[in-house]
């Protein structure tokens, strides 16, 4: 909707992995439940992602209109940025939270054994999935939103203020995207360098998904991460290899992606 290819996504991500480490810790240290872990951890999650609200009044609402590659360096710098303010909090060494996940133990799916918390974090992505669809759908807010990705003009002229949809819109989108790196940390560990290779996965997500598409999104994510898994468990050298390809086929056989509109 605001019509910036945000290079800063993974920063929030990364964020979000480190805050839920730190509040787990906290949270373990403190003597609470095992079995609860998750409930500090998506909260966490969660809350950080209010840094959304002040780096889209403090840095993107002055950009809204100027060239789109100004737009990438001031959203690359904010990767910058945040990557030597998590050296600077939590260091350079990875963090995690041990073992913790496997208090849910694991279970044989499809003859494959695989953690439980797994599968929670999976149920969780869809609840969150038809949330933003009901949100989009069903909802005011939801309706001015595509609105306003399709012709912010006309919206503006008829009363709505765009200024606080859109510090409203990418609250919500780093909220996710932090809320996503502290549900997949436990099971593995937070760097300061996993923000730049989620940029990588997200660009792949939205040329597979086609840009300004939900549903592309959705589909694009499912494609690159049925391939991960499948690269991994299989070949893993050519775990990234495989989603280039993919990229490519879409970029040549149809360029606005599988869901992409004409116009994108």
């Amino acid at each position: 909707m605001q019509k910036i290819f945000n290079l800063a996504c993974g920063s929030f991500y990364a964020l979000g992995a480190y805050v839920g480490v730190s509040a787990v810790s906290w949270y373990t240290s403190a003597g609470g439940p095992a079995a609860l872990f998750v409930l500090p951890l998506a909260l966490a999650g969660l809350a950080v992602g209010a840094i959304g609200f002040v780096v889209e009044r403090g840095l993107l609402r002055f950009v809204y209109d100027r060239d789109e590659a100004f737009q990438l360096l001031l959203t690359f710098a904010v990767v910058l940025m945040m990557e030597d303010a998590i050296r600077l909090t939590w260091g350079t060494s990875p963090q995690s939270t041990s073992a913790l996940y496997l208090t849910y133990g694991q279970v044989r799916v499809l003859g494959a054994t695989a953690p439980v918390y797994n599968l929670i974090v999976i149920a969780a992505s869809l609840v969150i999935a038809l949330l933003i669809g009901g949100l989009l759908t069903r909802t005011t807010f939801g309706r001015i939103i595509r609105a306003a990705a399709d012709n912010r003009e006309m919206v503006e002229a008829l009363g709505v203020d765009l200024r606080r949809v859109y510090a409203r819109v990418f609250t919500l989108g780093t909220a996710l995207g932090t809320l996503g790196g502290a549900l997949v940390i436990p099971a593995t560990a937070a760097m300061s360098e996993m923000g730049i290779e989620l940029i990588v996965e997200a660009f792949a997500v939205v040329v597979i998904g086609g840009l300004g598409s939900m549903r592309g999104a959705f589909v694009g994510a499912l494609v690159v991460g049925v391939l991960r898994a499948i690269a991994i468990s299989v070949y893993p050298e050519l775990e990234m290899l495989l989603i280039y390809f993919i990229v490519i086929a879409v970029l040549v056989l149809r360029p606005r992606g599988l869901f992409g509109g004409a116009a994108a």
